[in-house]
């Protein structure tokens, strides 16, 4: 019972292997379900864990912790990290979060609900702009929810769930969590790409290896809706065996603030592909890779797409990416290497994540269009922004609910901006400290880092 209903959750998400989110489908057979007896506990973005830990009748409880310690070369004098959504503070240890909740289940009704403390409770939601359109803060109001959905599950086909609240993401391959990770400080593909959605999905099994899912949300990574338009999108992933996933996610918005008629294509897409397997062998146990490509663009209000048009029209503004990983495991799978990289290209820079410690992240509540704060990143029509990276890592795995990751990252773009000597906040490093008329946040256009992470999960 416990491998079935881990196997419903792996197809249930994007990612394969959110497990969390669906561990206590129904428990009624029909027709097979969905991945019955298949090992996805390899895969990137994927529960590594064989079956739930303490899967129940009606409840089964979630808990994950992320702490870490990550020291970055330039060594900024602030403390600050600069473009990372799993990362935070430099050479300190910290909590990026701590995850408590769980799955219920009672008569085909279904909830998840997962809580997030830690710096990624402030990471996060600065990157919305959704709640500076009308009254009520929901930044604050939804800053300590990772997921909170409810639904109900229809027994038929293969399954079909509908569920409505906030959810993750499937753009980008990685999971929100860590721990599901191949790799910590995630690519630009990913990192760039929304982590969470809130709306209504429908999940339609419509064989045991297809899962066909529509989505009607607010937007792009955001808690309310910048414009009148609601984002509709959907994912499409099928696992012929259980050494091969494949999926498709595409979306489609209007989500500039405050400008509607622009709007917003984006596909994204992923291939992973386990080619070696013995899992009893104590030297090479495991090998599998990941391949991840996106392309999407907007186009209206200023911005052209892919080609740079007349003086009405715009210049180009798209985004195209591309990751990979390979993975090496150990030692009966106690040990794990990882090496990968990606490229991204982002003219306009609408994908970009901010500099932080600048104010330039959140727009001025009275007009959404523009940005606060005395030095602004600009992110304008036809700014150009190009960034790859590349990591390695080491992984030990005593045992299916700890994880020690030791990681050396490279991340460098084609204008200044990550975090040099200097910070980003102020001479001191401290917001305290008046700025100097001829003081600027020192940014470079490359960093070097290492990050020493121990991932917890129940």
């Amino acid at each position: 019972m416990k491998k079935l209903l881990l196997s419903m959750a792996i197809l249930s998400t994007g990612y394969i292997g959110m497990a969390q989110e669906d561990t206590t489908t129904v428990p009624n057979r029909q027709k097979g379900e969905p991945l019955e007896g298949m090992d996805f506990t390899w895969l990137n973005g994927g529960d590594r864990r064989s079956t739930p830990t303490l899967a129940g009748k009606y409840f089964t409880p979630t808990v994950m912790v992320d702490a870490n310690y990550t020291h970055s070369f330039n060594d900024p004098i602030d403390n600050t990290v600069v473009g990372s959504t799993a990362l935070a503070r430099n050479n300190e240890m910290q909590v990026s979060a701590a995850h408590l909740g769980g799955d219920f289940y009672y008569k085909g009704a279904r909830a998840h609900i997962v809580t997030q403390f830690g710096t990624r409770s402030t990471v996060i939601p600065r990157n919305d702009y959704s709640p500076y359109k009308g009254q009520y803060q929901l930044a604050d109001v939804y800053r300590y929810l990772a997921e909170a959905n409810a639904g109900y599950h229809f027994n038929v086909l293969h399954g079909i769930n509908v569920d409505a609240g906030m959810f993750m993401s499937y753009i980008g391959l990685n999971s929100y969590y860590q721990v599901e990770n191949w790799e910590y400080q995630a690519s630009f593909t990913s990192d760039n790409t929304p982590w969470f959605f809130n709306g209504i999905r429908f999940q339609i099994f419509a064989t045991k290896k297809l899962k066909i899912e529509p989505w009607i949300i607010n937007g792009w990574q955001s808690y309310g809706m910048f414009n009148k338009q609601p984002g509709i999108g959907g994912n499409i992933t099928w696992c012929p065996n259980e050494n091969v996933k494949m999926l498709t996610n595409d979306y489609y918005g209007a989500d500039a603030a405050g400008i509607p008629s622009r709007k917003r294509f984006h596909s994204d897409n992923s291939l992973l592909v386990r080619y070696f397997n013995r899992p009893k062998s104590r030297g090479i146990s495991k090998m599998a890779f990941s391949l991840t490509a996106d392309l999407g663009f907007e186009k209206g209000g200023g911005v052209n797409g892919f080609r740079d048009g007349d003086s009405v029209q715009g210049p180009a503004q798209y985004f195209g990416s591309v990751m990979f990983y390979n993975r090496v495991w150990f030692a009966k799978n106690k040990f794990a290497w990882t090496f990968g990289g990606g490229y991204m290209s982002n003219p306009g820079r609408y994908l970009v994540l901010y500099p932080t410690g600048q104010a330039s992240p959140l727009p001025n509540p009275n007009n959404p269009t523009t940005t606060a704060g005395s030095f602004p990143y600009s992110a304008n029509p036809g700014d150009k922004f190009e960034g790859f990276d590349y990591s390695t890592n080491i992984d030990w795995m005593p045992n299916e609910h700890i994880l020690f990751r030791l990681e050396y990252v490279h991340r460098q773009s084609s204008v200044p901006y990550f975090a040099g000597h200097g910070g980003v906040t102020s001479p001191s490093g401290y917001t305290t400290t008046s700025l100097p008329a001829d003081w600027k946040p020192d940014l470079v256009k490359a960093e070097d880092r290492v990050i020493f992470a121990v991932l917890f999960r129940l």
